[in-house]
């Protein structure tokens, strides 16, 4: 059976019984910078202490440019850019190596684990637009680029808050993570939720936004409370508006260059444009 008409099936039922049926099945969340930790603050610390703790300093700058990714990656990631190679380099004397990536990541991890519990606070309206995805029908998956025990911290602050997604898949669980598409369609087949594309995934990163498109899901991305402005809640509304809005503008222009098919600023915005897709794939749109 195709893709197309296994969503067609939906439209069936809706004339068969005279009820607006749901074609989307599942909505997919990340997590730092989506539903939890306004600003993606927590692993920037991280990543910025691994690297001092190893006698190189990076930039916060630095640190953001490949969030979304496994943490793994991001460190690989970090020491290809020519600036922390260089200084890398200079510091120990022969160029970094992938041993010299896998000690940073091990070191990491307890740094991350123990950073945190600091930014465990759920972004200000993610339980209401969760309790509205799913009092759509919808089911609720996420994917993280923390592994599973980071993540474990992660989601345990988060169930103590009132969210606990339905099935939860860290990028150390399958073969690649981000934008690779493994954690999503791993999520979809615990669900046994398919095709991909009866999916939104919504995220902060371009590394969330390709993890979507890869699978073949519409894609949300998240500007104000992500990555790409990358401040706290307080930091951002210490700022003039004019700042503030300039900062959110230009988040939203790199998702949408990312291929976003839509962007929001925050997941509270999130039910809402349900709606819209539910209407685009009506009228027989596919991501």
């Amino acid at each position: 059976m195709t893709e197309t008409s296994v969503l067609d099936q939906a439209s069936g039922a809706e004339r068969a019984t005279g009820r607006r049926a749901r074609l989307l099945k599942a909505v997919v969340l990340d997590w730092a910078g989506t539903v939890q930790d306004f600003g993606c603050v927590a692993p920037v610390g991280a990543f910025v202490e691994t690297f001092r703790r190893f006698g190189v300093t990076i930039t916060v700058a630095q640190a953001r440019g490949p969030m979304g990714l496994y943490k793994l990656d991001h460190i690989r990631a970090l020491a290809a850019m020519p600036e922390i190679a260089a200084d890398w380099e200079r510091v120990h004397g022969t160029p970094v190596a992938e041993e010299d990536v896998q000690a940073m990541y091990q070191a990491s991890r307890p740094i991350q684990e123990e950073i945190l519990p600091r930014y465990g606070a759920l972004i200000p309206g993610a339980l209401e637009a969760v309790a509205a995805i799913r009092a759509l029908g919808y089911k609720v998956a996420s994917t993280t680029g923390y592994p599973k025990t980071a993540g474990a911290i992660a989601a345990e602050a988060a169930r103590r808050q009132g969210y606990e997604p339905d099935v939860m898949v860290c990028a150390d669980e399958v073969p690649a993570g981000r934008p690779e598409p493994w954690m999503l369609l791993r999520a979809l087949e615990t669900l046994r939720v398919f095709p991909p594309a009866a999916t939104v995934k919504v995220g902060d990163t371009k590394a969330d936004v390709g993890e979507g498109l890869n699978a073949g899901a519409w894609t949300i991305g998240i500007s104000r409370t992500g990555n790409y402005v990358g401040l706290s809640e307080g930091e951002l509304y210490a700022l003039p508006v004019l700042e503030q809005r300039r900062l959110v503008d230009a988040a939203a222009e790199t998702l949408r260059d990312a291929g976003a098919h839509f962007v929001v600023e925050s997941i509270a915005d999130v039910p809402a444009i349900l709606d819209e897709i539910e209407a685009r794939v009506a009228r027989g749109e596919r991501p």
